[in-house]
C-alpha cells in the first residue's frame, strides 16, 4: 500500500503545479489587458506555459493508469491467496475423513 500511497501523493503534487500554472495565465492575461505586454509577448509565454501545463497533466494521466494496474495487481494476488487457502482447507477435510 506504500507504493500506492506514493503515487496518489505524487499524483496530488503534479495537480497543485497544473493551478499554479494555470493561475500563472491568469496573470498573464491580466497584464496584457492592462497594456504591461505585448500580444505577442503574451502568446510566447502562454504557449509555454500551456505546454508545461499539458506536459503535466499526461504525467498525471499516467499515475493514474499505474494506480489501477497496481489495485487489479494486489486484488488479484488476494484471490490467489484465498484460493490457496481454500484447497489446503479442502485437504485438511479430506485428510481429517481419511483417518476418521
Amino acid at each position: 500500500m506504500a507504493f500506492l500511497d506514493r503515487l496518489d501523493k505524487n499524483i496530488s503534487k503534479l495537480e497543485k503545479r497544473v493551478e499554479k500554472e494555470e493561475s500563472k495565465i491568469a496573470h498573464l492575461e491580466e497584464k496584457y489587458s492592462s497594456k504591461k505586454i505585448t500580444k505577442a509577448k503574451f502568446n510566447i509565454e502562454k504557449r509555454k506555459i500551456n505546454d508545461r501545463i499539458k506536459a503535466l497533466k499526461s504525467r498525471i494521466h499516467v499515475l493514474r493508469g499505474i494506480t489501477v494496474k497496481e489495485k487489479a495487481h494486489i486484488e488479484e494476488k488476494a484471490e490467489e491467496k484465498k484460493k490457496k487457502q481454500e484447497k489446503k482447507e479442502k485437504k485438511k477435510k479430506k485428510k481429517k475423513k481419511k483417518e476418521d
